[in-house]
């Protein structure tokens, strides 16, 4: 009966997660401009905020050709990486945490608990070698996971570059799928 009650429980959080995720932030287009897309310099920069305010709020979501990354700061730097994790849809910016992992600030995907360095984009997993004679668990990267945007800082503006598609992350399927279609296109 009890395992009836959690799993019932865990389908409830589930369901309120789901909704929170397909409503989105509400910030999401908060710097887009009368074209749909978000301000672009000269310099093929795009704006995304005010120091300031980002500092003040931690984060931040924009979209960049209607990609959206969310960009954090986090103990005196900017990190911006696309919003949705690589693993399966799940939208970065709510329900998120920050945990230091083998001296690398990660982000920690909360649904699978998926750790994801801010720094590379690198996804991190705590494996042992089975050959050693006493295996200890140690951090391990899986590679570059992530994509993540290079950040400027100008005059007290954050600008993001446009990514470079000529090279492939496992989170460009989910970022290119919100794109095209919204959470309906996946088929989670």
């Amino acid at each position: 009966m009890l395992d009836l009650l959690i799993l019932s429980l865990h389908y409830f959080i589930c369901f309120l997660i789901s909704i929170a995720i397909w409503r989105g932030p509400k910030d999401v287009d908060l710097h887009s401009s009368s074209t749909g897309g978000a301000e672009t310099v000269p310099d093929g920069l795009v704006f995304i905020g005010k120091e300031e305010d980002i500092k003040k709020s931690q984060r931040i979501t924009a979209k960049i050709d209607g990609r959206e990354i969310v960009v954090f700061y986090h103990e005196g730097k900017f990190h911006a990486l696309d919003s949705r994790c690589y693993h399966k849809t799940c939208y970065l910016f709510f329900f998120f945490f920050l945990q230091d992992i083998d001296g690398q600030a990660c982000i920690v995907c909360p649904w699978h608990k998926f750790k994801i360095t801010l720094e590379t984009g690198e996804g991190l997993y705590e494996g042992i070698n089975p050959l050693e004679p006493s295996p200890t668990p140690k951090w391990q990267s899986k590679g570059v996971k992530q994509r993540i945007h290079r950040i400027t800082i100008d005059n007290g503006n954050v600008y993001v570059s446009p990514p470079d598609l000529s090279v492939s992350f496992d989170s460009d399927y989910f970022a290119e799928k919100y794109k095209k279609g919204g959470e309906s296109a996946i088929g989670k």
